[in-house]
């Protein structure tokens, strides 16, 4: 995914768009320049923060602002960044601007800078298979992002033609309903993709906008279009599947791609949708994927 348009060096951004704290720090993450890593592992849970850090050397900075804990230090000499992002797009869509703006926009003069810096983000995240195939307490590293959701639609943006090879195909296969929104496509960062995915799941995931309902689960209310995670499983685009659901990944990859950041998705497994199982020790399985992580990325 690339983008279109985005705003030009020197201009000002207004006190309405560009919010900032009394501090200095930008308005959600409440972070400024100095507090970010070299590094930037992305959780959906706050508590998942923690875990992380305690594998750090030393801790130079810990803050807290709403859901949006960090936690940044050293391991191995790298300097690492810790950041929980809450759940769902909407919440990437607010960690990706204000994280970009940390290292691309002079937060003095309210203005983009020239010179551009590569952000490396690794979201480690939980998710639901789509595939008997794929245990709970395995991982997936998603090749690209499917998006059920909606955020990317308001960015102006246009998608690789292999992206829109595999999103037609899908389109197609599914018999995409009229009444739900549109999917996009987002690839992941290649060498991450393949660095985090040797020896486990790689396909392609499926981002949904809601946990129940929007990931076909039934509770009192009932789905509004039945048979979708059958035709979900079913997908074949040469050799990539659906492997899972979760709630992050397409914005992440597609502000990824719009704003020039590396960007990567490991989960752990916690559920097999057709299985019908949950983990029985998925906190041991996280932490075996933290250690991989770190292991594979910093050494």
């Amino acid at each position: 995914m690339h983008p279109i348009l985005l705003t030009e060096p020197g201009v000002e951004l207004a006190p309405s768009e560009l919010i900032l704290n009394p501090d200095g720090s930008v308005y959600h993450l409440a972070m400024r320049p100095e507090h970010l890593g070299d590094l930037i592992f992305v959780v959906g849970d706050p508590g998942r923060v923690a875990r992380i850090s305690a594998h750090f050397e030393k801790i130079d900075h810990q803050g807290q602002n709403r859901e949006f804990v960090a936690h940044t230090g050293t391991y191995h000499g790298t300097r690492i960044t810790a950041l929980a992002t809450g759940i769902g797009t909407d919440n990437i869509d607010i960690v990706l601007g204000e994280l970009d703006a940390l290292v691309n926009i002079d937060l003095e003069k309210r203005t983009p800078k020239k010179e551009h810096k590569a952000l490396t983000i690794v979201r480690m995240g939980t998710c639901g298979a789509l595939q008997e195939d794929v245990p709970v307490d395995e991982f997936v590293v998603s090749h690209s992002g499917l998006g059920l959701d909606n955020v990317l639609h308001y960015y102006a943006h246009e998608q690789t033609d292999a992206e829109l090879r595999i999103l037609q195909d899908f389109l197609q296969h599914t018999e995409w309903p009229d009444n739900l929104p549109l999917p996009y496509l987002a690839t992941g960062d290649e060498q991450l993709v393949a660095r985090l995915g040797n020896g486990n799941h790689v396909g392609l995931t499926a981002t949904a906008g809601g946990f129940y309902g929007p990931q076909g689960r039934q509770l009192r209310a009932i789905p509004s279009v039945g048979g979708l995670n059958e035709a979900f499983t079913s997908f074949r685009h040469e050799d990539l599947r659906l492997l899972n659901f979760e709630m992050e990944t397409s914005a992440l990859y597609g502000l990824s791609g719009l704003l020039g950041h590396r960007a990567c998705t490991i989960c752990t497994v916690v559920a097999n949708r057709l299985r019908k199982e949950y983990s029985k020790d998925h906190n041991t399985a996280i932490d075996r994927m933290i250690g991989q992580v770190l292991e594979r990325l910093v050494g």
